[in-house]
């Protein structure tokens, strides 16, 4: 930098301080700016404080606003519920519902103030399948519901008791009672619930107090309307809703039913003793003590997590007075046979109420060899404390020793026609399938003389079919089974799944249980013995074949039933397949042959003096054979 550019710099600076000196404002002028400031700040904290005043009162405003639209809300509310509820209108008041716990050691139920009713009931000797901590629960929440229907003084307005919320009046160890009072609190309607120890049975009563001055006075009935979903609670949706159904019993003693693979209803004029929502395992029963008259029910399949719904409409006495309450019972529990055989311990006629038939036993024949045979017999091994898969298997052995008498005669049958083998061959041969009839007329006469009858084969095995049967019913529905584990199988009340692929075949579903595939294989080499052992004939190839098709039928029929069954079939087929061998070995077809040739000498002396309706009989065989040899003969020549 050179001289002249610091006299430059120096002469602005100068300029600049010069300037700003004679530039300032006076003494006055600083005093005026304060004094203006001060002003401007005063406004504007006045301007902030009126806002914020102006925002309280217009709160204080809305608040009144509102204060004062709520309470015209509620008055309107309030002449609603009152136009509405009449006397009942306190209530119908909106509240939150409180519940009362009613247990024993078997069953825990909670009851709602919401409507008076059973909102819950849980079992506690039970779990739903994949929930192995809490008890199982036949129903909850909105799952059920009972209301009753009532008429008004004026018979201007029903009162539904779901919709009205009840006190809980009184609690003790063993009952509760839930109580809807009018809005004067002098008269009120009662429903008293009582719980025995170690019990499924509930009891229920219903009582009013001067209910005469408020409901219709000629009010003898009430209408009870009870429905309810029924969750699924087993593996197999298939079986569960195979025995799902709503099934009552008629005052007289008749059942019937709904039916249980469709949509079904029932108007039933008769009366009523009880009404059951029946699942596999599980059955909710209303039951009246003197009866339910003019019934509508319904019947509905349903999906994802409910198996059916069930809804029922029905009338049930009703004294206005209190004198007299109105008496039902309600049904909670497990379809056991001897836990519902023994509500009828100790009663006749029609003090009876028969809930055993819950448990299905099949037809009349098969039942009765359940209730006789089969379940006295698995409750005696039962209560030994063996796994449930010996108890079966004990089962099976002593079935197969009461009917051993009939499968040797099956198996002596068997082999007398297995030694005939060769001279029915001959027959075969000297009569070819043009000339059946000669040839089936031959054959006869062949067993005749050797006192062989083709039917001696079938009758003992008809003599075991009603126990086979007995055990199809027994095992589906025996609630023992439930979660007990055998072997592979984790619970035998349902399919041992070896194989699941995630997709529905036809006819198979989507998995392959085990005891089925084994139970299927050992019935094919079943099949295969008594194929060696009869005498079949060469030209019914297809009937060679069906009796190998049965088995694999069987597979795809038993895929979906459960494991304990499987497992019979299993194990009795393989003890019939000892039972064969045994017998083969220590049958001397030799001797056999040699004692049928015996007796069919003794049948000819026998049929020399035979006579009267045999004779006839045989003189009646010998001219069929004949008219039809005729009858070719004639064929024969016109075709010529």
């Amino acid at each position: 930098m050179d001289k002249n550019t610091w006299i430059g710099f120096l002469l602005i600076a100068a300029i600049v301080v010069g300037f700003s000196w004679f530039s300032r404002p006076s003494k006055e002028q600083l005093a005026q700016q304060h004094y203006n400031d001060s002003i401007a700040l005063v406004q504007k904290q006045e301007a902030r404080q009126k806002q914020k005043t102006d925002s309280i009162a217009a709160a204080y405003t809305a608040q009144a606003a509102q204060e004062q639209d709520s309470s015209a809300l509620a008055q309107s509310e309030e002449a609603l519920r009152k136009a509405k509820y009449g006397v009942f209108s306190t209530a119908a008041t909106p509240t939150l519902p409180q519940t009362a716990v009613l247990e024993n050691e078997v069953l825990r139920l909670s009851l709602s103030t919401k409507g008076g009713r059973i909102a819950q009931a849980q079992l506690k000797d039970y779990k739903a399948y994949g929930d192995s901590i809490n008890p199982l629960s036949l129903f909850e929440g909105d799952e059920a519901e009972m209301r009753l229907l009532l008429r008004s003084a004026d018979n201007s307005r029903i009162y539904l008791t779901d919709e009205l919320n009840f006190a809980i009046h009184e609690r003790t160890d063993s009952t509760v009672t839930m109580r809807l009072a009018t809005d004067s609190a002098t008269e009120w309607l009662d429903i008293r619930y009582t719980l025995r120890p170690d019990d499924y049975m509930v009891s229920i009563a219903i009582q009013g107090h001067g209910l005469e001055r408020v409901l219709a006075p000629n009010t003898t009935s009430a209408e009870l309307v009870w429905g309810q979903l029924v969750p699924q609670h087993e593996r197999g949706r298939k079986f569960e809703e195979r025995y799902a159904q709503l099934q009552y019993m008629l005052l007289d003693g008749d059942m019937e039913k709904l039916s249980e693979s469709k949509n079904d209803s029932q108007e039933e004029n008769a009366r009523i003793k009880w009404i059951g929502y029946k699942d596999q395992f599980f059955s909710s029963v209303l039951i009246a003590d003197s009866a339910f008259e003019t019934t509508q029910m319904q019947s509905t399949l349903e999906q994802d997590k409910y198996v059916k719904s069930y809804m029922t409409k029905t009338h049930v006495p009703f004294d206005l007075t209190g004198a007299t309450p109105t008496g039902l019972r309600m049904y909670l529990g497990p379809n056991h046979y001897n836990t519902l055989k023994a509500y009828d311990e100790g009663k006749s006629g029609k003090e009876k109420l028969h809930l055993k038939e819950l448990v299905p036993l099949g037809w009349k024949i098969v039942s009765w060899i359940n209730m006789i045979l089969v379940i006295p017999m698995f409750d005696l091994f039962n209560s030994w404390q063996l796994n449930i898969g010996l108890v079966i298997l004990l089962m099976t052995l002593v079935i197969k020793l009461i009917i051993l008498p009939f499968v040797f005669a099956s198996y002596r049958s068997s082999a007398k026609m297995r030694v005939l083998k060769p001279q029915i061959d001959a027959i075969n041969e000297k009569f070819p399938p043009e000339k059946m009839q000669e040839r089936q007329a031959a054959t006869m006469q062949l067993y005749q003389r050797a006192g062989v009858s083709p039917m001696s084969g079938c009758l003992p095995m008809l003599f075991q079919f009603p126990v086979l049967m007995a055990m199809f019913w027994f095992l589906p529905t025996a609630i023992e089974l439930r979660g007990k584990s055998f072997l592979w199988a984790d619970d035998l009340s349902t399919y041992d799944a070896i194989l699941t692929w995630g997709f529905h075949i036809p006819l198979l579903g989507d998995h392959l249980s085990l005891f089925c595939l084994l139970m299927t294989a050992v019935n094919i080499i079943y099949t295969y013995m008594n194929m060696q052992q009869q005498a079949m004939d060469p030209n019914m190839k297809f009937m060679k074949w069906m009796m190998y098709a049965m088995p694999l039928m069987f597979l795809f029929i038993f895929n979906d039933y459960n494991a304990g069954l499987s497992y019979y079939y299993f194990v009795s087929l393989l003890i019939t397949i000892l039972q064969t061998m045994i017998f083969r070995w220590t049958t001397d077809d030799k001797k056999l042959l040699a004692e049928m040739e015996k007796n069919a000498k003794k049948n000819e002396k026998k049929a020399q003096k035979r006579s009267g309706f045999m004779a006839r009989l045989e003189e009646m065989q010998r001219q069929q054979v004949k008219m039809a040899r005729e009858n070719a003969k004639a064929q024969q020549k016109r075709m010529r």
